[in-house]
């Protein structure tokens, strides 16, 4: 007898749930139903702003995403659940129509957060999250122009990289000290904020935002920062992180994080057996973790137990970070910040303050810790197999080819 296994959203990561199900579930048991709420299947998040510059929207399309080659799975988009009855164990969409599930998965993502400074309702404003979100900024966007991206981590500075691909003149507003702190160090924050300058973008940052201001057409015309400073800006995207779309929680009498989030287990299970959380909804023993390696993680251990196998936990994943923003090459792996008790710093950086590389090591016994790259990550992958291991050679060795 075949059981329904009923996912809520179809992102990246509970597109992944599908297929790790589906090439594990050996004996067919399980039927799946997606219900999505957006009006195209799984796509590639990450590459959003290649279709700010013109990518066709369609060729991020996850393979596989339409189940058109499954007969075992059906997706319905357009299809938002607003209410779990756990007692019945039914969802019900916006349309009201229901599902009856043996295994309920809530994927439901996250959503931008806004911060509640006036104007930032008004005509003009925009998120960078969506598909949607990058077409309505395409079809504002004005080349010459100024506009600004409140946010200076990956998102924000993503978005700064659409807006200057369209033509306009983006400034980045960042109240923490450096651009991309959470991931980078001081010294790899100023090498990221000196690159992304030379090429057309302008980081402010140590100041925060305190209204966006209408002109006369009543759509937003410019920024006022905390200091005083007046901005221009045609056009303002918010990217000042994400907020846990845990709304199903209350009626369904499931616990949130702290934070918010469906509260779950290393397992990602909750306190119903039938369910599961996984993804940037998903508080994993109170943690949201909002990058997408451990959500892929989560779902792969999610369809272990729905196949019969305990799976892995998911407590503690790993947070590293590699990434290309604006043609400007960035990592950071471990202890980054080198939070840990009795940790050495070991940097160097070129005279040009064009490169920078930092390793963190343990005090006492030499073993690397984690480190930060900026502007030349040829080093990363060798130095991220190391983590945990005592250095093979000095660490200047290691951070060629950045020159002291």
């Amino acid at each position: 007898m075949r059981r329904m296994l009923v996912v809520v959203g179809h992102g990246m990561v509970g597109h992944r749930l599908v297929r790790e199900v589906r090439e594990r579930d050996r004996t067919d048991g399980w039927r799946v139903l997606v219900l999505a709420e957006e009006s195209r299947p799984a796509y590639d998040r990450i590459a959003l702003s290649s279709c700010a510059r013109g990518r066709d929207p369609g060729e991020l399309t996850l393979e596989g995403a339409a189940f058109t080659d499954d007969d075992r799975v059906r997706a319905r988009l357009s299809s938002p659940v607003v209410r779990v009855d756990r007692a019945a164990r039914t969802v019900v969409c916006a349309d009201g129509t229901g599902s009856r599930y043996d295994a309920l998965v809530l994927a439901t993502g996250a959503r931008p957060f806004v911060p509640p400074v006036p104007g930032a309702g008004l005509p003009g404003c925009h998120v960078y999250r969506t598909l949607d979100d990058v077409a309505s900024i395409r079809s504002r966007a004005r080349p010459g122009r100024p506009a600004v991206v409140v946010g200076g981590g990956l998102l924000g500075l993503e978005a700064a990289g659409a807006l200057a691909a369209l033509g306009m003149r983006p400034q980045v507003v960042e109240a923490a000290p450096w651009l991309m702190a959470v991931q980078l160090d001081e010294g790899g924050g100023a090498v990221l904020g000196r690159l992304v300058e030379e090429l057309g973008v302008r980081p402010r940052c140590g100041v925060g935002l305190r209204s966006v201001d209408a002109g006369p057409d009543g759509r937003a015309a410019s920024v006022t920062l905390a200091d005083g400073e007046v901005l221009e800006a045609a056009l303002v995207v918010f990217s000042t992180g994400v907020r846990p779309r845990d709304e199903l929680a209350a009626d369904a009498g499931l616990p949130t994080g702290e934070r918010g989030g469906f509260l779950v287990d290393s397992h990602c299970r909750t306190p119903d057996p039938r369910v599961w959380a996984v993804g940037d909804c998903a508080a994993v023993e109170g943690r949201c973790h909002g990058l997408v390696a451990p959500g892929y993680r989560m779902a792969e251990t999610v369809a272990r137990q729905l196949c019969g196998d305990p799976g892995e936990p998911c407590a503690d994943p790993d947070l590293s970070t590699r990434l290309k923003l604006l043609g400007v090459e960035v990592g950071s792996f471990g202890d980054a910040q080198a939070r840990t008790e009795g940790a050495l710093e070991f940097m160097r950086s070129d005279r040009g303050g064009t490169r920078y590389a930092k390793l963190v090591l343990d005090g006492a016994t030499g073993v690397l810790l984690g480190g930060v790259l900026a502007g030349d990550t040829a080093a990363y992958a060798a130095l991220h197999a190391l983590l945990g291991s005592p250095l093979p050679g000095p660490p200047h060795l290691l951070l060629d080819p950045v020159s002291p």
